[in-house]
């Protein structure tokens, strides 16, 4: 099994991670909302894309 960051060998102590920075560097696109998991519920994905309108009216 390979590091899903790196892509060096896993240790067994952090896998399925090489090493507590590339576990790191996952959590913190966790954090950073680079990860999402996918609702099925409609009304959370229309409250989501109001939202995003909402930022991108913000930004011009």
């Amino acid at each position: 099994m390979s590091c899903p960051i790196c892509k060096k060998e896993t240790q067994q102590r952090y896998r399925p991670f090489c090493s507590k920075r590339c576990a790191d560097v996952d959590l913190g696109k966790w954090f950073s909302g680079d990860y999402a998991v996918g609702s099925q519920d409609e009304e959370e994905a229309i409250e989501a894309l109001e939202e995003m309108e909402k930022q991108a009216s913000r930004l011009h």
